[in-house]
């Protein structure tokens, strides 16, 4: 299996009033040629929010052109690579039914599918700040469950749009990421099903573990 990097995108922090903790780095702008990729990210990239966000299980945040064309259907507006805030914005491969432990081989790294992005107030506020309705935005993108990959890099090295994804690795258990979206969020009673998943980021762990032993 292979699909596209159609676009690499960073952003460091900016001031935004409706921030959070009064900054945020969810402006992300495609970028030309090879980004070096190390434990924490992009090269050109930085997590603002560092109580919430980032860490190796969260070092680079994927979302699918797909899922973006299917967004400005529903909300009849233009949507660029990078506005939901992707570190990549891939073509041709359906990124929330990858499952948890995956690894995409991309230009000279390794990439493992780690953990879900779940939308925050930011993210909210972000959307306004770009002319669209956000009334509910949160419970709306939830709803949706179609939130794009955290990824953790198992081999540093460097990356660029245009660059061909191989999907080196599948664990076979099934746990995908609308799997462990949906668990985490609209559906706790699939929580046990995140057990099946090796080196499962913490949280997530804990998160299942407390609802088994309830």
């Amino acid at each position: 299996m292979t699909f596209t990097i159609r676009s690499v995108n960073t952003g460091m922090p900016r001031d935004w009033e409706w921030a959070g903790i009064g900054y945020t780095s969810i402006e992300k702008l495609p970028v030309s040629g090879p980004v070096r990729v190390d434990k924490l990210g992009l090269e050109g990239d930085q997590v603002s929010d560092v109580a919430h966000h980032g860490g190796v299980d969260q070092a680079v945040y994927a979302f699918a052109r797909e899922d973006l064309d299917a967004w400005v259907e529903a909300l009849g507006q233009p949507i660029r690579d990078g506005l939901f805030g992707e570190n990549l914005t891939t073509v041709g491969y359906d990124v929330n039914e990858a499952e948890i432990g995956e690894r995409w081989r991309v230009g000279s790294t390794v990439l493992e599918v780690a953990s879900i992005r779940i939308p925050c107030n930011d993210f909210k506020g972000w959307m306004g700040e770009n002319g669209f309705d956000n009334a509910a935005w949160v419970k709306r993108f939830s709803e949706v469950g179609r939130p794009g990959p955290y990824l953790r890099v198992v081999e540093e090295g460097v990356l660029q749009a245009g660059d061909t994804v191989d999907v080196v690795h599948r664990p076979g258990h099934g746990v995908t990421v609308s799997t462990m979206f949906r668990a985490l969020t609209t559906q706790h009673g699939l929580l046990p099903q995140l057990l099946l998943v090796d080196d499962l980021v913490e949280e997530a762990r804990e998160k299942a573990e407390r609802y088994v032993a309830t």
